[in-house]
């Protein structure tokens, strides 16, 4: 139990040593971060993230973080950039470096390139009289009283102050960019918060001859034998000038032979439900999946601007998409 105890307490203490890091960084929020977000805004190319070690694992972070909130970067390795890759950086791109000590060799090595280049070197660095903070164009600190590791030897709340950095970086540009949650989801198309705020009803639902319709003097059986064959447990209801009428569902089933209805004189406009929930092709399959939740359905119609039904969209037609 003691041990259980003594590791609970030191666990707690990195945990407020880190955050005793990031409430430092506030005072850094100055003209000097404005400055970076100006330059960063202004690069017409890519914004170059770079760091080693342990500041290369967050420099590649940083680097993700503002690819995906309309910051165009990609991560170069300093190592690798020193044996060609320099060759991806143009000069209306932008240098990121992230270093805690500030005299990483591998990034001072690139600085008469990026000097000859003439783009706009933006630092994160632990000392800000260090030589890779004074070549900069602007040096954010992100420097710690100490680092969580008791040893004081492992990289941790430097890393996290600078990670944290990064994101506020990233977030500042996205405001000044005017990302939106639609661009967002451009840069996401795999995963599921795109499907949410992209894929449309159209995109997934049933449509054409697989769409269960049924004339409204239509009898009972008829719209059964629709139903069995469609297998979407419920068939729409048209007039004769193809608006909808309602739609007939496993429920009304249930009901119309609680009533003791003759499927063969039954027409169906009888025993159907009428004004059903009804949505347009390009609505959201998000939007449509809240509408099923809020009247426990399973299934909706969708219309046309004539009120005709041109698909059917399943809860089923949902989960698969991933939308969930």
């Amino acid at each position: 139990m003691q041990d259980i105890e003594n590791i609970c307490d030191l666990a707690k203490a990195v945990i407020a040593i880190q955050t005793e890091a990031i409430q430092a960084l506030t005072d850094r929020i100055n003209p000097d971060f404005v400055r970076a977000c100006q330059y960063l805004i202004e690069c017409k190319g890519h914004i170059i993230v770079t760091g080693i070690g342990k500041s290369g694992h967050i420099a590649r972070k940083i680097a993700a973080t503002l690819a995906s909130t309309g910051s165009p970067a990609f991560f170069v390795h300093p190592g690798e950039a020193k044996h060609g890759d320099m060759g991806m950086i143009q000069q209306n791109d932008a240098i990121l470096a992230v270093s805690n000590s500030g005299e990483t060799e591998e990034i001072l090595i690139l600085l008469p390139f990026i000097k000859r280049l003439n783009i706009p070197l933006i630092t994160l660095t632990g000392k800000p009289n260090s030589t890779l903070a004074t070549a900069a164009n602007i040096n954010i600190n992100v420097s710690v009283h100490k680092e969580a590791c008791p040893l004081g030897l492992a990289p941790t709340s430097s890393t996290t102050a600078a990670l944290v950095m990064g994101d506020a970086l990233a977030i500042a540009l996205l405001h000044k960019r005017g990302f939106t949650t639609e661009d967002f989801a451009l840069s996401h198309p795999g995963g599921s918060l795109g499907r949410k705020l992209l894929l449309k009803v159209n995109e997934i639902m049933h449509k054409e001859t697989s769409v269960p319709k049924v004339d409204a003097d239509a009898f009972l059986k008829t719209a059964l034998m629709e139903m069995t064959q469609k297998k979407l447990g419920m068939t729409t209801i048209i007039h004769a000038d193809g608006k909808l009428a309602g739609v007939f569902t496993d429920g009304d089933v249930r009901r119309a032979f609680d009533n003791e209805a003759d499927v063969h004189k039954t027409r169906i406009d009888q025993v159907m439900s009428k004004n059903p929930k009804v949505i347009h092709p390009n609505m959201l399959a998000a939007e449509a999946l809240k509408i099923m939740e809020t009247y426990k359905i399973t299934a909706l119609i969708v219309t046309n601007e004539d009120q005709h039904p041109v698909g059917v969209l399943h809860l089923h037609d949902i989960l698969r998409a991933g939308v969930v």
